[in-house]
């Protein structure tokens, strides 16, 4: 239809449709110009065939099992003179039954089921059935009800299987279509160990289960992240995103009438139905900014023990009880012997690991200490998101036997140092091949009446962890720093010794900022110097400087004043042998 501008009564300017002398309105000749050569266009267009009719092509309908609600399908035959033919071929009422059980009985090795074919018939590898190969299910255009997707996989995982399925979710590239797959995660997430699944490692990272957390975004982790993204784009902290670009493209106001950030912003599934109306790049680069504060606050609870990661396995090469002893009410403190096999991290694997971050334009370089000439790898780790919602970068520095996460500020300002791959791979290889076979240590598990004592329980590294003994013993209960473990134990019996090995001292102050009195009033505790953790000796005065030094240990002047150091585990075992660990429980925090 014709418009005309005209102004109304209040002076504004509209837009009014032009109409003939019989009040009839004109079409713009232009408009319809252009809806004719669309038209033509879009008839120019080859057919775009479906999911089912794509794979029906592929593979060939003698191979596939079709259980879905088409009466008519379009299959590709082999033509007279060669080449292929399309033909429409009609499906009769009892093609589901013949479907299915050519597929349960082998016949027919692939099998495609929609809606319509996934309530009321079992597709597992049943052990009554022929076909007993394992299921590898793939998930394929969801759908919005995640009530249906979760009844469809269901299908295929049922009791008496000969194997359990592989589930496998089939997405693209478009950032926004994590708003189909994010209702799945969250109703699989409400399902509980589905999951989670198991985790194999005490200090496991790593994820087998179905969707990772960060999949849920509805989540309490991603709706906090989410709000971090309307904070940072309120302070304009997203490059290529003002407040005011943001709102243009998605609608969504996230300013009150004075300037400042709404209390009531838009919520997580309108934020995500906004995000599939923007343009395919556009919401690509805005997804990306948004995920990366979901894994800044995922690995923030990690790192502080508070992410529920369900029940985690501890697996080792060998795990068997030390010792026993009684804790406060109804506990057990059980010391666990562990033997672990080192693997040792290659030259090989960690310039393959700084290759494909660099070729996923991350932060990777090879790196050689100046003050220790230990090398190391840096490689791109998840960015902590400061109080204002913008994020601060991190590098993960990995070596041959473990690895550290530091900022970027940090990393600038330590002895860590660009090296040619010539000296790198060299010191690399040198330290690998002294490192030894195996690796010894020992945990301590709370078990038995957790609940009871749960409020006695140290209040970060909340995972329940189970294990099972080389003498087939199954132990769950949380695992427990070596203070806390004796801490409790004094709660059950006050003749216990506050007493631990100066190894386990000097891992608490300098991986964890463990502060522990002395006797003498004195105290340990961590600090940095140029970047490296070390454990100091607070409190000694000018007349102990000497007796210190003949047990080994260091002094420094750190800022105009004498810092002692007692870094060594042998050194701090005979400074606490003159000086022991004060009964009180040590501050972690």
């Amino acid at each position: 239809t014709l418009h005309e501008e005209t102004v109304n009564d209040e002076g504004k300017v509209i837009a009014v449709p032009v109409r003939d002398e019989e009040g009839r309105p004109v079409e713009s000749q232009e408009a319809v110009e252009a809806r004719d050569l669309l038209i033509a266009e879009l008839g120019a267009l080859p057919a775009m065939p479906s999911a089912i009719d794509i794979l029906t092509h592929r593979f060939g309908h003698e191979a596939i099992a079709e259980v879905t609600g088409r009466t008519r399908r379009v299959l590709a035959l082999p033509a007279a003179g060669g080449g292929t033919r399309h033909a429409v071929s009609n499906r009769p009422p009892s093609a589901n039954l013949s479907e299915a059980a050519a597929f349960m009985d082998g016949t027919k090795p692939i099998l495609i089921f929609s809606t319509a074919g996934g309530t009321g018939r079992s597709y597992h590898a049943d052990t009554a059935c022929a076909n007993q190969a394992r299921r590898v299910h793939y998930l394929l255009e969801p759908g919005w009800r995640a009530d249906v997707a979760i009844q469809g996989l269901g299908r295929t995982h049922r009791t008496r299987q000969a194997s359990a399925p592989l589930f496998r979710p089939v997405t693209t590239d478009v950032k926004g279509e994590r708003r189909f797959i994010a209702t799945i995660a969250r109703r699989l997430d409400s399902l509980g160990a589905i999951t989670r699944g198991q985790r194999d490692g005490q200090a496991s990272m790593g994820d087998d289960a179905l969707f990772r957390a960060e999949d849920n975004l509805e989540s309490p982790h991603a709706l906090s992240a989410l709000r971090l993204m309307y904070l940072s784009i309120h302070n304009d902290h997203v490059p290529g995103w003002s407040e005011r670009r943001f709102s243009a493209a998605t609608g969504l106001v996230l300013s009150d009438s004075e300037g400042g950030l709404k209390d009531s912003l838009p919520p997580m599934p309108q934020f995500l139905n906004r995000l599939l109306a923007l343009p395919i790049d556009e919401q690509n680069d805005l997804f990306c900014h948004f995920q990366e504060r979901v894994d800044a606050v995922i690995q923030a609870a990690k790192d502080a023990g508070v992410y529920n990661q369900g029940v985690e396995a501890i697996v080792a090469d060998s795990l068997t009880v030390a010792a026993r002893h009684p804790g406060p009410a109804g506990t057990e403190i059980v010391e666990i012997a562990r033997r672990d096999a080192l693997k040792p991290f290659t030259s090989e694997a960690a310039l393959d690991a700084v290759r494909l971050a660099r070729d996923a334009r991350g932060t990777a370089d090879l790196l050689v200490n100046a003050s220790s000439g230990r090398p190391a790898v840096a490689l791109p780790a998840p960015s902590a998101v400061r109080d204002d919602g913008s994020l601060e970068r991190r590098i993960r520095l990995r070596r041959p036997n473990d690895a550290s996460i530091v900022t970027e500020s940090q990393l600038a300002q330590s002895h860590w140092q660009s090296a040619p791959p010539d000296r790198w791979r060299a010191l690399w290889d040198a330290e690998v091949a002294d490192l030894p076979s195996h690796r010894e240590r020992t945990f301590h598990l709370a078990t038995g009446m957790l609940l009871r004592a749960w409020h006695l329980l140290p209040d970060d590294n909340l995972r329940i962890r189970r294990l099972a003994t080389d003498d087939g013993e199954r132990l769950i209960g949380r695992v427990l720093e070596p203070e806390e473990a004796v801490r409790l134990r004094r709660m059950a019996d006050d003749s216990v010794a506050f007493e631990l090995p100066a190894e386990d001292v000097v891992r608490a102050v300098r991986e964890r900022h463990a502060r522990f009195p002395l006797a003498n009033g004195w105290e340990l505790v961590r600090r940095l110097v140029l970047g490296r953790a070390r454990v100091e000796l607070r409190g000694p005065g000018r007349h102990d400087i000497a007796g210190l030094k003949r047990l080994g240990a260091e002094t420094e002047i750190v800022a105009w004043q004498t810092v002692v150091f007692a870094d060594e585990p042998r050194v701090l075992e005979r400074v606490l042998a003159r000086h022991p660990l004060r009964p009180d429980a040590p501050d972690t925090h």
